[in-house]
């Protein structure tokens, strides 16, 4: 098929040239002096996007999943009690790997397209008096719904509980791309993985781990060997790792930040906040739901679209890959067939989100949904004009 491809599920995410070309570089001596320097580097970077000077950064070769059982391996030890909240598929498989690792789950459960309750988070921890909740896991942008939760009021509420329970934090679809403070907002284990906001492939788990959680791993902890990160802490002094890294993707992590750091992070929180609104827009010009109701929530990294009663998404997203060259996220789990995402996350811009949106009301209408042909993509032209304009103007003004 001629074209480039879309990729716009919400990660893995497009990957820049810049990044692909650094990664084509021979591999490195992961003993040597080079390979050294390049780790001290992307540790630096990385403790910079997750915005942190006491977290320490820890890389495991794997998927954000491996990162959710590092977190709870290294934290907590079998019939610990987590209080998890589950608010969309990736919250239910936090708790679920949990359990799944020997600790006694409670979940709170919050309709899916909501975001996480702190008030419901303060009930449960104040009422635990002899503190035996040892951990809180949170999804901070829950990818299957497109919602985002404030982690700052989460913490807020624990604090106010008065509670010594861990937070620990799944950043995957969040970090490089959602404003994320790991100090200011007092996560213990915060979790991301390569393929999304930092626009590399998938393959290697980052964790930013706070001194409670390394106290509290250097107490007790469950059996762990590969995803121990105490040998890694400690041989990433010197540079290197315990085990033989993921060396290229490595290089193009070094790459993927200096993108980053030449955007600027707000800079590129705020483009992605600016492009998810051109995308709500024009969901709303095809008279569709957004699954998230509430727009103090909304995801700056996806966006969740509800299909009429009837209509399969599946099939929608199927015609697009195959007739437009464009991949869209299925709904997960209870959403199957009920929703399809549109990620827009990562290396992306103006021109690629307008491209998407004419793909999606081609594919709508041929599933057989009449939306008027540039509806939803004059409505998303039109916001990015205006913020442009508005962009130019303050840039006007401080020159």
């Amino acid at each position: 098929m001629p074209g480039r491809p879309f990729l716009q599920v919400p990660g893995p995410t497009n990957v820049p040239e810049r990044i692909l070309r650094a990664m084509a570089q021979p591999v490195l001596d992961h003993r040597g002096a080079e390979f050294a320097a390049l780790t001290r580097e992307l540790l630096d970077g990385l403790k910079r996007v997750f915005q942190t000077t006491a977290g320490t950064v820890v890389l495991f070769p794997g998927s954000g999943t491996a990162g959710w059982e590092a977190a709870i391996v290294n934290t907590l030890s079998s019939g610990d009690r987590v209080l998890a909240a589950v608010n969309g598929q990736f919250g239910t498989l936090f708790a679920q790997c949990a359990q799944a690792l020997g600790m006694e789950v409670e979940e709170i459960a919050i309709p899916w397209g909501a975001a996480v309750s702190p008030a419901a988070i303060h009930e449960r921890l104040a009422a635990d008096r002899a503190h035996t909740i040892k951990a809180v896991l949170v999804v901070h942008n829950e990818t299957s719904t497109g919602v985002t939760s404030d982690v700052a009021a989460v913490r807020a509420a624990m604090d106010a509980a008065r509670h010594p329970a861990l937070l620990l934090v799944d950043a995957v679809s969040s970090l490089g791309s959602i404003d994320f403070r790991f100090d200011e907002w007092g996560v213990d284990v915060a979790v991301c993985g390569s393929q999304k906001g930092l626009m590399l492939p998938p393959g290697t788990a980052i964790l930013c781990v706070g001194p409670g959680a390394l106290a509290a791993g250097e107490r007790g902890g469950s059996p762990r060997y590969f995803l121990d990160w105490r040998p890694v802490i400690a041989q990433n002094r010197d540079g290197f790792f315990p085990y033989t890294p993921a060396t290229s993707l490595l290089l193009g992590m070094r790459e993927a930040l200096h993108l980053l750091f030449e955007e600027g992070l707000a800079r590129v929180f705020a483009r992605h906040t600016r492009l998810a609104e051109g995308v709500r827009r024009a969901v709303r010009a095809w008279e569709l739901p957004i699954l998230c109701g509430d727009a103090q929530s909304h995801s700056p990294t996806l966006t969740a679209v509800v299909l009429p009663e009837g209509m399969d998404s599946g099939r929608l997203i199927a015609w697009a890959a195959a007739h437009l060259h464009l991949s869209l996220g299925a709904g997960l789990g209870k959403l199957r067939g009920r929703v399809f995402r549109i990620g827009h996350l990562g290396w992306l811009n103006e021109v690629e989100v307008l491209g998407v949106l004419g793909g999606v009301e081609i594919a709508l209408n041929v599933a057989g949904l009449q939306v008027p042909p540039g509806s939803g993509v004059s409505a998303c032209a039109s916001w990015f004009l205006r913020s442009m304009r508005v962009t130019a103007g303050e840039g006007a003004q401080k020159s």
